[in-house]
């Protein structure tokens, strides 16, 4: 199938005009995409979009494929698990609407909602001041949205999870993971042998090519560490074979000696454990005790950034 091309590309792109034209249109005619760039990365483009069906705002993702692999067989299971994915419906996973093939240009398109308040790193950095108390709750979102894909028959391992592919509806405290279009779907025994991820979450086995749902988990406990202190992980490496050899190695990330609540950095290790068998799974991560007393006043996170403010000077706000 291919998508509807606009007759003409160059508009001004106006978010207050009532008749902003679409560049192009969905085989089916339902969605439109505007010209406008949510996000970027390697090999996908986020433009805005919108259901004229529902009459909602959507995200509309194009993968280039040509930068995958010129492999036509990776380019139909690639289809085939996007397709899979869009009959995934949880409250903890951007929901995807529709995928399709378009073999002119040789994308991958998929719609998928938005979320009000952007990427969970944008958002975490714009609001510096956050409790141990809401650190938690959306961490606890995170492992929700994570039991689901690997309970799910088959299992679904999500392989790049971090901070800028998690989203967030602020006004409520809402997470959501996205950027699903890349997962992998396993059989019985669970295991994947495609290297795909950002090298600062990857965990050791995933370099191997050879793992399960765990490196989830690994790369779950990289984007605790992140929410904490506020630095991407293995942030002192200049390069990526640096952080390969770190990783490998079993040496933890610099930004982990910051973490000064006790309890905190004894679950981000817990999940970063260099051993996969080692690490809990999503389910049994829910049942730890760091999760227990949500309801609780908690105090705020207590993070060594070496500027700013002391720890005692940092505000007790919390955000519910």
């Amino acid at each position: 199938m291919t998508m509807t091309k606009m007759p003409s590309e160059n508009h001004t792109n106006s978010a207050d005009s009532d008749d902003e034209p679409f560049v192009e249109l969905d085989p089916a005619g339902r969605y439109g995409r505007y010209g406008d760039l949510l996000g970027a990365g390697a090999v996908k483009r986020v433009y805005r979009g919108f259901d004229q069906e529902e009459g909602i705002e959507v995200a509309w993702n194009q993968v280039r494929i040509s930068s995958l692999s010129k492999n036509m067989s990776m380019v139909e299971r690639l289809f085939s698990e996007v397709r899979l994915l869009r009959s995934l419906r949880h409250e903890n996973i951007i929901a995807l609407y529709s995928v399709w093939f378009d073999k002119e240009p040789n994308n991958l398109n998929f719609i998928t909602e938005v979320c009000t308040s952007g990427n969970l790193r944008d958002y975490r950095k714009r609001h510096r001041h956050v409790s141990t108390k809401a650190l938690k709750k959306w961490s606890r979102q995170i492992l929700l949205g994570l039991e689901y894909l690997h309970n799910h028959d088959p299992c679904i391992i999500h392989r790049d999870l971090n901070c800028s592919n998690i989203f967030m509806n602020g006004n409520v405290g809402q997470i959501k993971i996205g950027d699903l279009g890349m997962a992998a779907i396993v059989g019985r025994n669970h295991a994947a042998h495609t290297i795909l991820g950002t090298p600062e979450f990857m965990a050791p086995e995933l370099y191997e090519e050879n793992y399960t749902e765990q490196v989830d988990i690994y790369s779950f406990g990289m984007c605790v560490l992140e929410m904490v202190t506020l630095e991407i992980p293995y942030k002192e490496c200049r390069s990526i074979p640096l952080i390969y050899k770190k990783v490998i190695s079993g040496q933890r990330p610099d930004s982990l000696g910051k973490v000064k609540d006790p309890e905190v950095k004894a679950f981000i290790e817990l999940c970063i454990d260099h051993t996969p068998s080692k690490r809990p799974s999503a389910t049994q991560l829910l049942e730890h005790p760091f999760f227990h007393g949500l309801d609780e006043d908690e105090q705020p996170v207590l993070v060594d950034d070496g500027r700013g403010p002391s720890a005692d000077d940092l505000s007790t706000l919390h955000l519910h």
